[in-house]
C-alpha cells in the first residue's frame, strides 16, 4: 500500500470513528438502532460498548455486548472485552464475559486478561482473580501489579505482600506502580522495613522523581508513625502538590500533633495551594483534637467561604463530628440541617455525638428521624454502635433489647464494636450476668470487649471482681492499654481498694509501659480523695508530671466535698473556676459543702456568682422504664399523672422510715429555710419519686430499678435503704456515677461511693 493510500485509509477510519461516536452521543435518540450506519463492523459495536460504558451507561454497554455475541457473526476482540468488563456491577456479569474470553483464547492477552483481574478485584472477587491469575499462559508486570494493587485496595494486606514477594522470587522487577499499591498496606501490616525496603527500590530504579510515587512514601511513613520521616521525604521534594501536602497534614493530625497540622496549612495556604475537601477533614479532626471551639469555628467558616461543605458530604460529615468532639452539639446540628444532601454517616455521626455529650435523648429522638428515612436505614455496625450508648444511658433496656434482637437477625451480633455495645448496654442497665453471658460468647482477643467489662464492673462495685478478670486477662495474653486502666483505676475507686488501685497505677507503667495520661492521675486523685486521703491526693497533683486540667482538681473537690474539708475545697474551686468557670457542677459541690456546715452566707455567695456569670444548675431528674415507655420524674415536680399516688405513697413511707429511726440530713438541703421546709424538698427528689411511682405500679416481690441523672445524695440513699427494707424489695439505682443495689436495708456499695 502506497503512502498516499494509507493515509487516505487512516483518515477515514478516524472519520468514521467520530461519525459513530457523534451519532452515539448526540443522535441515538432520534435513530433506530438499525439506522445507525457501519453497524455490521466490529469497530463500530466497539465504540457503541466503550461510549456507554465511558458515560456510566453499564447496563446499556452490557446488552449491546450480548447483543454481538448472540446476534451477528462478529466476535469481540482484544479491544470489546475490556470496556464491557468496564461496566459490570456484579461478579455474575464478570464471569459470563470470562465465559467468552475462555471461548476464544483471549486469556493469553495481557490487555484483556489484567481488565478481568481489575473487574474482579473491584467487586471483591478475590478468589475468581486468583483463578484468572493462576491461568494466565504467560504474565506481564502490568498484570502482577494488578494483583498487587487488586488485594491491597480489599484490605487484604498480607496477600498483596505475598504478591510481591513472589515477584521478586521470579526476578519480576517492580516499576512505580508496583511501590504506590504496596505502600498502603504497610501500616496495617505494621512492617516498618518494608516501607524503608520500597524507599530504597525507589531509589535503585530511579523514579525516586515520580510525584506519585513519592507522595505515596509520605503517606506510608506518616501512616506508620514516622511523621519525622515523611517531613524529612516532603521537605526534599523539588515538586509538591496538593495530595503532598494532605499526606503530611494528615499524617501530623494522625500522629496526635494537631498544632503542627494547623502550622502546615497556613504554610501551604501561603505557597499558593488551596485546600480541597480532604484537607477540610484532616484540619476538623485536628481542631477537636486542640480542644479549643474558636479553631474549630475558623475550620468551619474556611469550609464555608470555599464552599467545601456545600456539596461534598463527607466534609459537612467531618465538621459535624468536629463540634460533637467539641461538646458543642448545637453547632453540629446546625451543619448537619443545612448540609443539601445527607448519608447514612451524617446520621450515625450525629447520633453518636448527641450520645457521647450525655444527650442521650437526643441521640434517640435523630435515630427516630432517621428511622423515617426508609431508603436509609439499613441496620448496619454505624447505626447500632452509635444509638446503643444512648439507650444505655437512659437505662432503656427494653428498647436495648430490640436493637439486640436486630442484630441478631442481621448477623451483626458477632461484630466486636456492636457486641462491646451490647456488653456496656446491659452493664448500664443493671443487668451484669446477662453482660458476663455476652462477653464470654463473644471473641475476646482484642482488648476492647474487655475494657468494656471491666467498666461493668466498676460501676457495679465489684472492683475485686474486676481485678481478679484482669488477672484472668493476662493469662490469656490479652494486650492492656489505656483505657483498661483507666476502667481498672476507677473500679478501685468504687469499691475503696486503696492500695490495689496504687499498685495498678506504677503497674501500668513498669510491666506494660504505658504513661500515664491525666485520666490515670484523675482516677488516683478520685481513689484516694474518696478514702479521705486528701494530702496524699493533693501531693499527688502537685507531682504530676503533665499539667492538671478540670477532670483531676475536680476529683480533689469531689473527695473535699465527702468529707467535708471546706478549707481544701475553696482553694481546689478557686483553680476549677479559672479553668472551667462555665461548668456548674463545681459550684453545686462548693454550696453543698457551705450547706453541710451551715455556711449559708457562703451558699449565698456562689448563688449570686452563678447568676452573675448566667449559669443554670442542671436539674435533677431520675426515670424508669415501665413496659414500652420511660416515665420521667423532676425534683418537686407534680406533673405525672400519679403525682397524688406518688406523694401518698411517700407519706406511708415516710411516717414507717421515722418509727425505725431515720433522721434527714438537711445538709443536703442548699437552702437556709425552716427545718420542715427543708424536710419537704428532700421528700420530694426525683429518684423518690420514681422509687414510689414503681412501687405503685410493679407487683409485690418485683425489684424496682431507677435511674438518676446526678449523684444520689446522702439523703436519698438513707432513705432508700429504709424502704428496701419496710417493702421487702430490691431497689437498683443507677446514678450519674455508679450502681446502689439496697436490699433488706443494705446497699451495694457499703455507704461508700
Amino acid at each position: 500500500m502506497g503512502l498516499n493510500a494509507l493515509l487516505q485509509n487512516s483518515f477515514r477510519c478516524i472519520y468514521n470513528h467520530s461519525i459513530i461516536v457523534f451519532i452515539i452521543n448526540r443522535y441515538k435518540s432520534l435513530l433506530s438502532f438499525n439506522q445507525i450506519p457501519e453497524r455490521e463492523t466490529l469497530f463500530f459495536w466497539n465504540c457503541l460498548i466503550s461510549q456507554h460504558a465511558r458515560h456510566g451507561q453499564n447496563l446499556e454497554a452490557l446488552n449491546y455486548f450480548y447483543r454481538l455475541v448472540t446476534e451477528t457473526h462478529l466476535r469481540p476482540d482484544a479491544f470489546t472485552f475490556p470496556a464491557a468488563l468496564k461496566s459490570c456491577k456484579l461478579p455474575t456479569h464478570v464471569r459470563k464475559i470470562h465465559n467468552w474470553v475462555l471461548k476464544l483464547g483471549y486469556l493469553s492477552n495481557f490487555h484483556v486478561s489484567t481488565s478481568l483481574l481489575h473487574a474482579y478485584f473491584k467487586l471483591g472477587s478475590m478468589g475468581d482473580a486468583c483463578k484468572v491469575f493462576d491461568g494466565m499462559p504467560v504474565r506481564d508486570l502490568a498484570s502482577w501489579n494488578a494483583m498487587v494493587a487488586g488485594f491491597a485496595q480489599n484490605s487484604c494486606a498480607s496477600e498483596a505482600l505475598s504478591v510481591f514477594e513472589e515477584m521478586q522470587r521470579r526476578g519480576v522487577v517492580a516499576d512505580a506502580v508496583t511501590v504506590t499499591s504496596l505502600l498502603p498496606v504497610c501500616a496495617p501490616l505494621g512492617i516498618f522495613s518494608l516501607v524503608l525496603a520500597l524507599h530504597a527500590a525507589v531509589i535503585k530504579y530511579g523514579f525516586d522523581g515520580d510525584l506519585l510515587t513519592s507522595n505515596s512514601l509520605i503517606d506510608a511513613y506518616a501512616k506508620a508513625g514516622f511523621v519525622s520521616d515523611a517531613r524529612e521525604m516532603f521537605d526534599r521534594m523539588p515538586e509538591r502538590d496538593l495530595v503532598s501536602w494532605n499526606c503530611l497534614l494528615s499524617g501530623y493530625e494522625q500522629s496526635g500533633y494537631p498544632l503542627i497540622a494547623f502550622e502546615l496549612f497556613f504554610q501551604m495556604k501561603g505557597s499558593g495551594v488551596q485546600p480541597d475537601g480532604i484537607t477540610l477533614v484532616s484540619m476538623a479532626s485536628a481542631a477537636s483534637q486542640i480542644g479549643k471551639a474558636r479553631i474549630g469555628r475558623l475550620v468551619h467558616g474556611f469550609s464555608l467561604r470555599r464552599g467545601l461543605d456545600s456539596d461534598r458530604i463527607f466534609v459537612g460529615n467531618a465538621v459535624i463530628y468536629m463540634y460533637a468532639k467539641l461538646n458543642d452539639m448545637v453547632n453540629a446540628r446546625s451543619v448537619f440541617e443545612q448540609m443539601p444532601r445527607r448519608d447514612l454517616i451524617s446520621w450515625n455521626t450525629l447520633i453518636a455525638g448527641y450520645a457521647q455529650n450525655g444527650s442521650a435523648g437526643w441521640a434517640i429522638s435523630a435515630f427516630q428521624e432517621l428511622q423515617e428515612h426508609e431508603e436509609m436505614m439499613v441496620m448496619g455496625q454505624g447505626t447500632i454502635v452509635a444509638v446503643l450508648p444512648a439507650y444505655a444511658q437512659v437505662g432503656s433496656l427494653r428498647q436495648g433489647r430490640r436493637i439486640h434482637g436486630l442484630t441478631v437477625r442481621s448477623g451483626l451480633q458477632s461484630d466486636i464494636f456492636v457486641s462491646t455495645c451490647l456488653v456496656d448496654l446491659y452493664a448500664k442497665c443493671g443487668r451484669l450476668k446477662e453482660a458476663q453471658l455476652l462477653f464470654w460468647e463473644e471473641p475476646r482477643m482484642s482488648v476492647i470487649p474487655w475494657n468494656s467489662i471491666l467498666a461493668g464492673y466498676g460501676i457495679h462495685g465489684q472492683g475485686a471482681k474486676a481485678i481478679g478478670l484482669f488477672e484472668r486477662m493476662e493469662e490469656l495474653g490479652v494486650e492492656p492499654d489505656k483505657v483498661t486502666f483507666v476502667s481498672l483505676l476507677s473500679a478501685c475507686s468504687h469499691a475503696g481498694l486503696v492500695e490495689e488501685g496504687q499498685r495498678l497505677f506504677q503497674f501500668m507503667e513498669t510491666k506494660y509501659g504505658i504513661v500515664p495520661t491525666v485520666k490515670h492521675y484523675a482516677c488516683l486523685v478520685d481513689l484516694l480523695g474518696r478514702a479521705g486521703n486528701l494530702d496524699a491526693a493533693h501531693a499527688c497533683i502537685q507531682g504530676m508530671p503533665v499539667k492538671p486540667d478540670a477532670s483531676v482538681w475536680g476529683a480533689l473537690l469531689g473527695g473535699c466535698r465527702i468529707h467535708g474539708d471546706v478549707n481544701l475545697g475553696e482553694r481546689v474551686f478557686k483553680i476549677l473556676s479559672q479553668i472551667e468557670p462555665e461548668n456548674i457542677g463545681y459550684y453545686v459541690l462548693l454550696s453543698n459543702m457551705y450547706a453541710k456546715v451551715g455556711n449559708w452566707r457562703g451558699v449565698d455567695e456562689i448563688r449570686s456568682l452563678v447568676k452573675s456569670r448566667g449559669l443554670k444548675k442542671t436539674p435533677g431528674w431520675a426515670s424508669m422504664e415501665l413496659g414500652s415507655e420511660v416515665h420521667i420524674f423532676f425534683t418537686g415536680s407534680f406533673s405525672h399523672p400519679l403525682s397524688i399516688e406518688i406523694y401518698e405513697e411517700l407519706n406511708s413511707l415516710h411516717g414507717k422510715m421515722k418509727a425505725l429511726g431515720y433522721v434527714p440530713d438537711f445538709g443536703f438541703v442548699l437552702q437556709d429555710v425552716e427545718e420542715d421546709e427543708k424536710e419537704h424538698i428532700l421528700f420530694s427528689h426525683s429518684e423518690r419519686l420514681a422509687i414510689a411511682f414503681g412501687l405503685i405500679n410493679l407487683p409485690p416481690g418485683t425489684s424496682v430499678s431507677v435511674f438518676k441523672n446526678l449523684r444520689v445524695c446522702g439523703d436519698c440513699h438513707t432513705v432508700t435503704r429504709f424502704i428496701s427494707l419496710i417493702t421487702r424489695r430490691e431497689i437498683i439505682v443507677r446514678d450519674a456515677v455508679r450502681f446502689h443495689r439496697f436490699k433488706d436495708g443494705v446497699c451495694s456499695c457499703g455507704d461508700y461511693w
